[in-house]
């Protein structure tokens, strides 16, 4: 049997009584609970918008697009549209987009959930996301990979927006885990975050060589390159080997199956089980440390062996 089995018979007891929340379930470590009942308000209307970027201005976090027709709402032309800091940062001029368009009664038009529309990326994103959905069911029971194998190959989109491919990492270090930004709970990805922050730090105390940092995101459906470019910058976080990535639900299914992590939404809770990975310069997993007690200096040791 693999060891997988154990490991998760543990995290499924563990999770009947834990779990991080969207915003509208607050959650605590080792019971979750449910945040009080907000006031009803009008919902919001979101209509789908592609187009290209005309120009950015970071400071007012603005984006001149030139879109195509919005179904329903209006035809093509070029506007203004508030963005968050983090897609103002990532995004270009001349850049394809997809997004989420929500109009406001102050006439400021706002852009939500972008992502790159470039032919280009997402074609390869697709090749390789479908290659490793096959791999996955290739395996069957057999798709968690134990220590000693080959992590599987992917690709993603990092907080920069850029197409991110596994293969960039091969000749270094990994340390790999999931997260979420929106996960309210101390003990849960804020923790995680924490101690791959300190393991960079005491790495490059050490003279470690080649390492790279790497969380992938466990809601896809929200963590945009924009969201995770936020969430390094607002945590002051150094992303110069360090890399948030993100991408198709099915991509992110299948690296967790793979990966032996747990993350299930029930009723607006996102239960899940955390785990780090510490793979080596020709993509084995050579160490592995499930729940957020684990300590820096363990990698370190790991590392410097």
């Amino acid at each position: 049997m693999k060891t997988y089995a154990c490991v998760a018979a543990a995290v499924l007891a563990a999770l009947a009584s834990t779990g991080c929340s969207r915003p509208e379930v607050a959650a605590k470590a080792p019971t979750t609970a449910s945040a009080p009942t907000p006031a009803l308000t009008e919902p919001v209307t979101h209509y789908a918008l592609r187009g290209e970027v005309i120009s950015v201005d970071v400071a007012r976090h603005v984006l001149v697009v030139k879109h195509e027709e919005i179904t329903g709402y209006m035809p093509g032309m070029t506007m203004e549209f508030v963005v968050s800091a983090g897609d103002a940062a990532v995004a270009k001029p001349g850049q394809r987009i997809r997004a989420q368009m929500i109009p406001s009664k102050d006439s400021d038009f706002r852009l939500e959930q972008i992502w790159t529309d470039d032919k280009v990326a997402t074609d390869t994103v697709a090749a390789v996301s479908n290659a490793l959905r096959q791999d996955t069911h290739n395996r069957g029971k057999e798709a968690y990979r134990e220590i000693g194998e080959t992590i599987p190959d992917f690709a993603l989109y990092d907080q920069e927006g850029r197409v991110v491919q596994s293969a960039r990492f091969r000749g270094k270090l990994i340390m790999l885990n999931f997260i979420y930004s929106r996960c309210p709970v101390a003990t849960m990805c804020p923790a995680s975050t924490a101690k791959m922050m300190s393991t960079q730090k005491l790495a490059r105390d050490a003279g470690v060589p080649n390492l790279e940092l790497i969380s992938v995101s466990l809601e896809p459906s929200y963590d945009t390159p924009g969201v995770l470019k936020d969430y390094a910058t607002t945590r002051g976080i150094d992303t110069s080997n360090f890399s948030f990535l993100t991408g198709p639900e099915r991509a992110i299914a299948d690296l967790l199956t793979q990966f032996g992590v747990i993350a299930e939404f029930k009723g607006g809770v996102l239960n899940h089980s955390l785990s780090t990975l510490l793979i080596d310069e020709n993509g084995r997993i050579i160490h592995r440390a499930d729940g957020s007690q684990w300590e820096p200096r363990e990698f370190i040791a790991k590392m410097t062996k």
